[in-house]
């Protein structure tokens, strides 16, 4: 074997070390606090608020989704796209968004409440009464959120009591002929 084909072999060992050493995780992510979120991520979330207060949530959800790239541990950003979801009628796609905001902290009342918000609007009352109890679990003091959710859940109750009345069977009375048969 040459010289030139032991440089050969030994630059490609390098080049592939490099390359997984490039892909590993750097030490200073680790080290990030969890609320420690990108800055990059943050201001994009910001362009998204904007853009939802405007009522343009198709370009919310793209400053969202790209705050998410920058940092996927941006829960706000997470919880923001919940709540357009449920704008645009959409509290399955909530509700999922909500769970991924949940995972990432489980006692975010926000997140809680606004999960519950979507099972009401989907019509699941029982779950949206057990994410009700849980969020006044965490919320030892007056939270706006769990007023809300409230509010949401006897809204949807409401709903739904009406709309069984509207499709109560009417009792129909049969007639019986008679016949003149002797």
């Amino acid at each position: 074997m040459t010289k030139w084909e032991n440089a050969m072999r030994v630059s490609l060992l390098a080049l592939g070390a490099g390359l997984i050493l490039a892909s590993m995780p750097v030490a200073s992510d680790a080290q990030r606090a969890d609320n420690d979120i990108l800055p990059r991520s943050t201001v994009l979330q910001k362009q998204g608020e904007a853009a939802q207060t405007a009522g343009n949530l198709t370009q919310a959800v793209d400053f969202y989704e790209s705050a998410l790239a920058a940092d996927p541990r941006n829960r706000s950003a997470i919880i923001a796209m919940a709540q357009v979801a449920r704008a645009q009628g959409l509290p399955g796609k909530a509700i999922g968004l909500y769970r991924e905001a949940l995972l990432l902290e489980p006692n975010d009342v926000t997140a809680l409440t606004g999960q519950g918000e979507a099972l009401a609007d989907k019509g699941a009352l029982e779950l949206a009464r057990e994410k009700l109890a849980d969020a006044k679990r965490l919320c030892k003091t007056t939270c706006p959120q769990v007023a809300t959710l409230e509010r949401a859940i006897a809204s949807s109750d409401a709903k739904r009591v009406v709309a069984a009345e509207a499709i109560a069977p009417k009792p129909v009375v049969a007639t019986v002929g008679t016949s003149n048969q002797n």
